[in-house]
């Protein structure tokens, strides 16, 4: 047993030091990706599913107990998967319904890899990063879950994620990144169906604003690392349909077209928004943008070969409409 005397005020002094620094180095941390993170980022939302694949399991395989070349590849997967789901209903494409598939397997593993590696270095020592990629983790379980109507699932895993961003943001408070997590947990809760609003009630899920959502979206826009364009494509699309404000749900796509003119996704969501505002010519134009495209995964190329031939149709029949 140590005494108190043999315990000096120089030892006390650099114990105290140690502390501050370990404190400080939990409270400062930043997502600081590898150069190759932002390229399989840049492949992701260019369109490029399979070359953002290749890519991020090359960085499993450098760096195989870091969660970030899972929660990659599984980023590049959710795109695959939105877009082989999406339909065109109410004038907008979007992903509202997946059955449940066997092949949706390797992306629920991928998700649960995310949080159990960062679990594993939250043990030995706690980070806002770390923090983050757990909550990254449930996020992306929780977003499958919802679009494949396991609603139960799907709030267990939202409940989960929301404490790891909220014990990020509690690490770091500019931590911009995890307010992508929290800004859609907040607008989903507060705009919840009657239904949903019950099933909430019953398991004691956290309520939320969509004010408050909506400005951490906008911050994770305006500072995220990795999660600017991704916070950027939702809010466009929350704020098209749930809260029809179509001229701001327009100015928040349009620079991710302008970026990346090669996803028809965001071809085609800028086309719906300027067709609700009578722009038919400039929606046409997307809509043929997002047609010419040359997708390489089959079942989404053809996918989106439909949503085009859907949106063209209401086109031709909002311009019949308003010829009569």
């Amino acid at each position: 047993m140590i005494s108190v005397r043999a315990f000096s005020p120089v030892a006390a002094v650099l114990v105290l030091c140690a502390t501050e620094f370990l404190a400080a180095e939990a409270r400062a941390a930043k997502l600081s990706p590898p150069p190759a993170a932002y390229a399989v980022v840049e492949e992701i939302y260019s369109g490029d599913a399979e070359s953002a694949i290749d890519d991020a399991r090359r960085m499993q395989q450098e760096q195989p107990e870091h969660p970030l070349g899972y929660l990659l590849e599984a980023e590049a997967l959710w795109w695959r998967i939105w877009c082989t789901s999406a339909d065109f209903k109410w004038g907008m494409t979007d992903a509202r319904h997946r059955p449940k598939l066997a092949a949706d397997q390797h992306y629920f593993e991928l998700a649960a890899k995310v949080s159990k590696l960062a679990g594993a270095q939250l043990k030995q020592h706690e980070t806002p990063e770390m923090q983050f990629y757990a909550g990254m983790g449930d996020a992306m379980a929780a977003r499958l879950y919802a679009v494949r109507g396991e609603n139960r699932n799907a709030a267990r895993s939202g409940v989960r994620a929301r404490e790891h961003f909220l014990r990020a943001r509690a690490l770091d408070p500019e931590l911009a990144d995890a307010d992508l997590g929290l800004g859609l947990y907040n607008y989903y809760v507060d705009t919840l169906s009657a239904i949903a609003r019950v099933l909430r009630f019953f398991m004691g899920i956290p309520g939320g604003s969509k004010q408050e959502g909506i400005q951490q979206l906008e911050h994770a826009i305006a500072d995220g690392v990795l999660t600017s364009d991704v916070a950027r494509f939702y809010l466009a699309q929350n704020l098209h349909r749930y809260d029809k404000r179509y001229e701001q749900a327009l100015a928040m796509i349009s620079p991710l077209v302008e970026k990346y003119p090669s996803n028809a996704l965001f071809q085609l969501a800028r086309g719906d928004l300027l067709a609700k505002l009578g722009r038919k010519e400039q929606a046409l134009v997307c809509y043929r943008a997002a047609e010419s495209l040359a997708i390489r995964d089959p079942e989404c190329r053809e996918r989106v070969q439909q949503l085009v031939r859907a949106s063209l149709a209401a086109l031709d029949s909002s311009g019949d409409s308003a010829g009569q």
